[in-house]
């Protein structure tokens, strides 16, 4: 014959059990509480020297609020882990760092993009390559820089598009600031007629460059003949002006305007593509035919 449990006996004895084993474990959980509470303010207020630090080095903005991130995190995950071993005293710290290894390696492998670009942002902004400001080119990517997170770089393009450029993809590639130096050097190929004094052209192009507005005239200007063309000798012209994308293209077309007067006022060609064509048979005209018939 089964016994009868008496199951409201069995639940206050598991009620009382339970009871007994909170009222032992509440000096540790007060204790947790207290961390917990250490921690928040700890949190709060500790990153304020760190950010008046990098304020006095001039970092920016973002950086400032990556170190603040990184830094509340730090503490947080410091003082979880003394909660959570107060509260379970069976579980030690080694155990508790170790199950957060495992779980950190899985996270990083399934968001390796999202770490990368946060750590090539924080070098970026480290190194300062660029300033906010600055024409930059990447891999086909042109723009000015309008603001550099900890994740991605905004560009604004010449034709009013906003690019999100991920911070890896510019700390891979080889990038060009046009704005780095406040000059830069331009440089323009002209074609003159095979049958041109090239020294006469020399001169010519030489003088066109001089007293332009767009053309620095504290650097020094260069004409170089560098080879022969399908229908020209080539010559090439190099000069300083406003590091800008703007002031390339009007120094540009100040330059091209002012040398193709300088040439036409020389009487000097610029010759345009031609091709001999030659054929191994005779090619019959039609309407030469048609006029002997």
């Amino acid at each position: 014959m089964i016994p009868d449990i008496e199951p409201l006996r069995i639940l206050r004895f598991e009620l009382a059990r339970l009871a007994a084993g909170f009222v032992a474990l509440l000096p540790n959980i007060v204790a947790a509480l207290i961390v917990l509470a250490l921690t928040w303010g700890l949190a709060r207020y500790a990153w304020r020297g760190e950010a008046r630090l990098l304020r006095r080095w001039n970092k920016r903005p973002a950086l400032i609020a990556a170190a603040r991130t990184l830094t509340q995190s730090l503490i947080w995950f410091g003082g979880l882990i003394i909660s959570a071993t107060l509260i379970f005293p069976g579980m030690s710290a080694t155990n508790v760092v170790a199950g957060l290894g495992i779980g950190s390696l899985v996270v990083g492998l399934a968001f390796r993009d999202i770490f990368e670009n946060y750590l090539a942002g924080i070098l970026i902004l480290l190194r300062k390559p660029m300033r906010i400001g600055d024409d930059i080119l990447c891999e086909g990517v042109e723009g000015q820089v309008e603001q550099i997170t900890i994740r991605d770089t905004y560009l604004r393009r010449r034709s009013g598009e906003l690019v999100l450029v991920p911070n890896a993809f510019i700390y891979r590639n080889p990038t060009i600031v046009l704005t780095d130096q406040p000059l830069r050097r331009i440089t323009l190929e002209v074609g003159v007629a095979y049958g041109t004094d090239l020294e006469r052209a020399r001169e010519v192009l030489t003088d066109a460059l001089a007293g332009l507005e767009t053309v620095d005239a504290s650097k020094r200007t260069e004409v170089f003949c560098q080879g022969f063309g399908d229908s020209s000798i080539d010559f090439v012209l190099r000069w300083w002006t406003g590091s800008t994308p703007v002031e390339e293209l009007r120094s540009r077309d100040e330059v091209a305007r002012a040398v193709k007067r300088a040439l036409d006022g020389a009487g000097i060609d610029i010759p345009f593509p031609q091709r001999t064509l030659s054929f191994l048979e005779p090619v019959p005209l039609d309407g030469a035919e048609a006029d002997r018939q």
